[in-house]
């Protein structure tokens, strides 16, 4: 299912065709070659000073850590997220030999857009979710005090929403998109004024 973004001019065609769905195919596979290059497009995104706190935890649908992923969701997401074919904890590291890295949390976020627009490319949906347990990260999979589990991210194929078995679930899928218009976005000459 496309749901492109309605823009006043044209965008980069993986921006406009770039959303959040739920209604996951659970028999389809992520290769090998599309996951290296979802973590290759995260890999290269821009950081402050080329710190690169971006770190991910990958679990294929099948193998032993996919469900130690799912664990740490909570429930609303789980009930949807366990047929994606990869999920991902998006993790910040937060000092590095130089002591403490700057702008953690935006080097993350560029690298996981980075992602999630690679996955667009690929013919992949994605969806980054704020509903999980860092602390239930942290515990599963060891992580150092330097180590900060900030997104979960579930990566596959797109399937009819009816799979989502829940009226409200559906009718959020299939729902149009909508964004601020740019004159409550940009400003110019003073917050409010808009700049377009």
């Amino acid at each position: 299912m496309r749901k492109p973004a309605e823009t006043s001019v044209p965008v980069a065609p993986a921006i406009a065709e770039r959303w959040s769905p739920r209604a996951y195919d659970e028999t389809a596979e992520i290769t090998g070659a599309q996951l290296t290059a979802l973590l290759e497009a995260a890999r290269w995104a821009p950081s402050f000073g080329n710190t690169q706190p971006a770190r991910y935890l990958v679990g294929r649908r099948g193998d032993p850590v996919f469900p130690r992923i799912l664990a740490t969701l909570n429930s609303g997401n789980q009930a949807w997220a366990f047929r994606a074919s990869a999920l991902l904890i998006g993790v910040m590291v937060t000092t590095n030999e130089k002591g403490e890295v700057p702008y953690t949390d935006y080097g993350l976020g560029l690298a996981t857009e980075n992602l999630v627009l690679q996955a667009v490319e690929l013919g992949l949906i994605a969806h980054q979710m704020a509903g999980f347990s860092p602390d239930a990260v942290r515990a599963e999979f060891g992580l150092p005090d330097e180590a900060v589990a900030r997104v979960a991210i579930a990566v596959g194929s797109p399937a009819d929403p009816a799979v989502l078995d829940d009226p409200r679930r559906i009718e959020r899928e299939l729902a149009p998109r909508r964004r601020l218009p740019l004159a409550e976005f940009a400003f110019g000459d003073r917050w409010g004024s808009p700049a377009l």
